[in-house]
């Protein structure tokens, strides 16, 4: 994002003053019940009583492309750590979404329609389970079990297989006939918290995710042509590629310079093991998912950098992809300044994870040090979709976000990402993702306010209000304290809830605590309320050159004061006021300047400024 013009001269602040300062957040009583149980705080961090639980996997799966069958095993160790008698588990088998019966809201076309996941073996604590314990409903399974005390584990071993689809891309499936994108492939225990219990909240297709923070073992076998990359270290890349191969893989995670690991004439050649099939090993720790990819005919590009200099550690970052592909050659240098701006510009926290492997795909979502992004034909496109994704390391990853219900908590931090990482790439970048979208919508019957669950969201507020809308309200926040105060805030925040479950307001009590300030006048007004953003030019005078401009806010949605002032010689100025000058509950604005030269026409309203009423925004001299 182009930075916000600074304020050049002085402005006078005028209006009424209907106190917001000390606003109080309207907490719904399920939420206000965690800071009785003392599982969380109004101060913003975890209470005393904070509590997750946890598993530790083991999976193993064998994936035949010419059929697209997975089969696989899974073996878990899953500890209850909550306060919480559990007499039941609910699993999460997400690839129920293309089953012939399940509840969707996203079309899958009736080539890729199947009988879903089929449980073969399920046995607790070693003791073989029918059926009868458990029930599937769509992608949710149900299994009850003997009485899981506080502090104790139990241990599933499941055998289960299913198809991958081969069309009807959501977020999965075949890429092309020797490349595939595997993600939800396993059996999961989902998440119980202190807040719902159990999420039972389906997975339909337009809702994302919530997952404990887990250990994995991953095994992935596959023909011995095919290459593998997955969410995790690989644990033994000298048993599955070629001696030159392993070394270009340990150069690439040392050195600044882009490294060819597999180049376009290498891949006919045999660079892997000589087998009919190899296994693949990778180990991956405190992540809440797994997902893996292959192929056999894409090339490799890696580079790395140092992401926390107080220790020297470095990311590998990778681009993997088919070299047919023209636009794709350039995303290596696109990830990896995503990786450096986050490291040391936004959110300026050094990158959580060993590695970030960019594939291209069919879709544009994100994993644990994944990336499924489909080709882009602009360059524009290419980079703002290559930091959208890969900023999602940090919201839902690192901070672990219910998205099921929550969306607006990470794709929002998405959407102020790509925002500001893209110009970085590059300056010519002036990406507004979603801001006119919000413009038009706001006010409609399809416009909700930003808290709304994401499962209750339709229409065009699906998007509004999980994309642009957050993304506008931490773009505001951000420059009302200042980069600065907003990073120590937001470093507040993430110090205290990575690797947890934050819920809306834990983030908004932790940005208060940070900054040292009540903010809850802007959360309340943005997040929770309804309301357009609408401001006005209502009146302009001028008394030898003395001009005031009186700015309206007819809209109850606070956005920042961009006042671009034309002159008649062809130059420009512009004058920026942040949100803050509607703290107080002001309905009007002054902004007070002296012309230099002959002003012909006054234009409100930036690029990141949305406006429901634009015709009131000009103001054009009549002498």
């Amino acid at each position: 994002m182009a930075s916000f013009y600074k304020l050049l001269i002085p402005v006078i602040l005028l209006g009424s003053v209907d106190c917001y300062a000390q606003t109080s957040l309207p907490v719904p009583v399920n939420l206000q019940a965690t800071y009785a149980k003392g599982t969380r705080t109004t101060g913003g961090a975890p209470g005393k009583n904070y509590w997750q639980n946890t598993a530790d996997y083991t999976i193993a799966v064998n994936f035949n492309p010419a059929n697209r069958n997975l089969e696989g095993t899974v073996s878990v160790d899953y500890t209850n750590n909550s306060p919480d008698t559990l007499n039941e588990l609910t699993l999460k088998l997400y690839p129920n979404i293309y089953k012939k019966d399940a509840i969707r809201n996203m079309p899958v076309s009736a080539a890729d329609l199947t009988d879903g996941v089929e449980i073969k073996k399920l046995a607790i604590d070693k003791n073989d389970q029918d059926a009868s314990k458990w029930r599937i409903l769509g992608t949710n399974m149900n299994l009850k079990t003997a009485a899981i005390l506080p502090g104790r584990k139990i241990h599933l071993d499941i055998a289960y297989s299913y198809t991958l689809n081969k069309t009807s891309h959501i977020r999965t499936g075949q890429v092309d006939s020797g490349a595939f994108f595997i993600a939800y492939f396993f059996p999961r225990i989902t998440v119980y918290d202190d807040i719902d219990g159990w999420n039972l909240n389906p997975y339909r297709g337009s809702e994302e995710f919530y997952n404990d923070f887990c250990h994995f073992n991953l095994s992935v076998t596959v023909p011995g042509n095919y290459k593998v990359w997955s969410t995790g270290n690989l644990k033994n890349a000298a048993d599955v590629y070629v001696p030159k191969i392993v070394q270009r893989i340990d150069e690439a995670g040392k050195s600044d310079k882009v490294t060819d690991v597999i180049t376009e004439a290498e891949v006919g050649e045999q660079i892997t093991a000589k087998n009919t099939t190899n296994t693949w090993q990778f180990e991956a720790d405190s992540v809440t998912d797994m997902a893996f990819a292959i192929s056999n005919h894409y090339i490799w590009k890696a580079s790395s950098l140092v992401v926390d200099p107080k220790t020297g550690r470095r990311t590998r970052v990778d681009a993997v992809f088919n070299p047919a592909h023209k636009d794709y050659f350039e995303v290596i240098n696109y990830a990896r300044k995503t990786v450096e701006g986050m490291s040391y510009t936004f959110p300026k926290w050094p990158y959580p994870y060993p590695h970030e492997t960019v594939f291209d795909g069919l879709d544009q979502m994100e994993y644990p040090m994944m990336v499924n992004d489909n080709p882009t034909q602009i360059a524009e496109d290419g980079i703002e979709l290559t930091t959208h994704e890969i900023f999602h390391t940090m919201f839902p990853f690192y901070m672990g976000i219910n998205e099921t219900k929550y969306g607006w908590m990470d794709e929002g931090w998405a959407t102020i990402g790509e925002w500001t990482i893209s110009p970085l790439i590059d300056p010519k970048v002036a990406d507004t993702f979603g801001v006119e979208a919000y413009a038009q919508s706001a006010g409609t019957e399809n416009d909700q306010p930003v808290i709304s669950l994401t499962t209750q969201l339709s229409g065009i507020s699906g998007f509004t209000d999980s994309y642009p809308k957050p993304g506008l309200g931490y773009l505001y926040v951000k420059d009302m304290l200042g980069d600065a105060l907003f990073t120590k805030a937001l470093h507040n925040y993430i110090r205290l809830w990575h690797g947890k479950h934050p819920m809306p307001f834990d983030f908004f009590n932790s940005m208060n605590a940070g900054a040292g300030q009540n903010l809850n006048w802007f959360w309340k007004s943005w997040f929770i309320d309804g309301g357009i953003p609408d401001l006005a030019i209502t009146k302009v005078s001028d008394i030898q050159n003395q001009y005031s401009v009186t700015i309206t806010r007819k809209g109850s949605k606070p956005v920042p004061i961009d006042l671009t002032i034309n002159f008649a010689d062809g130059t420009t100025q512009h004058i920026h006021q942040s949100v803050k000058c509607w703290a107080n509950g002001e309905k009007t604005f002054f902004v007070n300047f002296t012309a230099k030269r002959k002003v012909s026409k006054l234009i409100l309203g930036g690029i990141y400024d949305p406006d429901s009423h634009k015709e009131d925004n000009v103001w054009v001299a009549t002498r």
